[in-house]
């Protein structure tokens, strides 16, 4: 197996797509769990002109792909479902240690919340 590694502002602005091709927004910013050195989630921003009226989607890591050859983010999420996710606004970033909230967005995409998997 291949250990890939990238840096996380590489990803800042790249485009984001559904597996069907369509545009959804771009990644915003990825969200690192200190304590576990993973990351808790991708912030999409969708909608909007240029950065105005954005809504933002915390994403977990899991329902991503990265394509680096054509330098996007693929969301693994059906569209009904990004459609009711919780968001928030640039000005109202929910807390990053807020794991209440955090578990939500995870049930709401049907993830297990990475703090609760095992490995090996």
């Amino acid at each position: 197996m291949t250990t890939m590694a990238l840096s996380a502002g590489t990803l800042k602005g790249d485009k984001a797509r559904n597996p069907d091709g369509k545009e959804l927004g771009h990644i915003e910013e990825l969200v690192i769990d200190l304590n576990s050195g993973r990351v808790a989630y991708a912030v999409l921003a969708s909608g909007g002109f240029m950065g105005l009226g954005d809504k933002y989607f915390a994403i977990p890591w899991d329902m991503l792909t990265v394509d680096t050859e054509n330098k996007e983010v693929i969301v693994n999420v059906a569209e009904e479902v990004l459609e009711n996710a919780p968001g928030f606004d640039k000005d109202n970033w929910p807390s990053p240690t807020d794991r209440a909230w955090l578990s939500g967005v995870y049930s709401h995409y049907g993830s297990d919340p990475y703090w609760e998997v095992t490995s090996g």
